[in-house]
């Protein structure tokens, strides 16, 4: 599994891109959705919404469970991706490409968000 260079990563295994027009896109890892399985519903923040870094943001549920959405970013919410919502499967299928999440204009970035080399390790361990 490869995480892309270009992005940074939550220990809470969210992916974050650089920002794009003032806003980051936020999506799940390759991991985190291995990990969920086959995802079939996804809930996520309404466009003008606030999130808060660290703290939950929507649900992903799949055939095997029911996982929180974590933001890794503080800031306001720009734009959801309505064909993940229609398609959850996009989650699995293109975790770094279709299945992104929403995007968000950051306000407060943690210092802790991951290089792709210290994700990849971090869950390796």
């Amino acid at each position: 599994m490869s995480n892309p260079q270009q992005l940074r990563y939550s220990k809470e295994h969210e992916w974050l891109s650089g920002a794009e027009d003032g806003a980051s896109t936020v999506g799940i890892t390759e991991h985190a959705a291995n990990a969920l399985g086959d995802v079939v519903f996804v809930q996520l923040p309404e466009v003008g919404d606030s999130v808060t870094a660290g703290e939950t943001c929507g649900e992903l549920e799949s055939t095997k469970s029911v996982s929180d959405l974590y933001s890794p970013v503080s800031g306001e919410v720009t734009e959801v991706n309505e064909e993940v919502v229609n398609d959850p499967s996009l989650v699995n299928s293109a975790p770094f490409e279709g299945g992104w999440l929403f995007k968000v204009r950051i306000t407060d970035e943690p210092a802790d968000l991951l290089s792709a080399d210290e994700y990849t390790a971090f869950t390796a361990g």
